[in-house]
């Protein structure tokens, strides 16, 4: 049989990573505890540290995570706003060619 790959979420990966530096327990323990892969918990530590040691202030992968979802929510509601604004013009000039005609 096949073994499948798992993924794991951004947030999953921040907080396995928070388990290791903020504990100071080791990778091989912790990741033995949440049942993932020593090798992959390693490189998400390597890859925080590396992100937090340059100086940077870069954001984790939940926050790109959901920076990315905020900015699609961002374009939906512009639409949706642009769209009112439109429906908005269309029934008041609607309004006002029948208030002209009941006045004739």
């Amino acid at each position: 049989m096949g073994n499948t790959r798992r993924e794991f979420t951004p947030e999953y990966k921040d907080e396995a990573v928070k388990l290791v530096i903020n504990t100071g327990r080791a990778i091989a323990t912790v990741a033995r505890e949440l049942g993932i892969n020593e090798a992959s918990l390693g490189r998400w530590v390597i890859a925080f540290k590396a992100r937090n040691d340059t100086g940077e202030t870069a954001v984790t992968e939940s926050e790109r995570a959901e920076l990315l979802r905020l900015r699609k929510e961002n374009a939906d509601l512009k639409l949706d706003r642009a769209f009112l604004k439109k429906a908005s013009i269309f029934f008041a000039q609607e309004a006002s060619d029948t208030s002209a005609k009941r006045s004739n």
